[in-house]
């Protein structure tokens, strides 16, 4: 249990990247692949995934995410610390139109293979989605649900216990270490 729990609490959501450590299509696919073998609500397996790893479709892309919501003064990763790699998690509606919480079990594996791997990320749900499908050439069928942007972590994520003020934004401090603070075991256990 002890190897799950370190993998768990390296596993955070990266938002700064070394841009000069490229992930290739094989590392990408082999992530996607652990999907396959993830619970699926019906085993209706309705999730499909688009591949997104080349520096020009990156720019472009990254152009229409939104950032860390919590640090409003901060607009995001600058040069050279963007992502390298982003998966854009769809939803095959003529599948189904709901994928129930498929999509955070297929992203935190996603994610949890990234980490073992040495690579990190991120799940963004805020972008721009009509602007997303036409860059991607993304089909009517496929419903947008979010993005994981990936990369070798060039940020250090620090673990706090939440306080007595029950305080559970992130924040960055004066060596840009990034804090996410996190409930107590007892807190969680009715």
């Amino acid at each position: 249990m002890n190897n799950l729990l370190e993998l768990v609490k390296k596993s955070r959501s990266y938002r700064r990247f070394y841009e000069s450590e490229a992930i290739s299509d094989d590392l990408l696919k082999s992530w996607i692949n652990l999907t396959r073998y993830t619970p699926s609500a019906r085993n209706m397996q309705s999730l499909r995934y688009l591949l997104v790893n080349k520096i020009d479709k990156n720019e472009h892309l990254f152009e229409l995410l939104a950032w860390a919501g919590y640090l409003e003064d901060w607009k995001g990763p600058e040069i050279g610390e963007r992502p390298v790699a982003y998966i854009v998690v769809l939803n095959d509606e003529s599948l189904s139109e709901n994928y129930y919480c498929d999509d955070g079990i297929v992203s935190q594996t996603i994610l949890l293979g990234a980490t073992e791997s040495g690579f990190g990320g991120c799940i963004v749900a805020a972008f721009n989605r009509p602007k997303m499908r036409a860059l991607l050439q993304i089909e009517d069928k496929y419903k947008i649900v979010h993005i994981i942007a990936l990369g070798k972590p060039k940020e250090e994520v620090i673990i706090d216990e939440v306080d007595e003020t029950q305080n559970i934004r992130y924040w960055r401090d004066e060596k840009n270490r990034h804090h996410v603070p996190k409930r107590s075991l007892n807190d969680l256990i009715l």
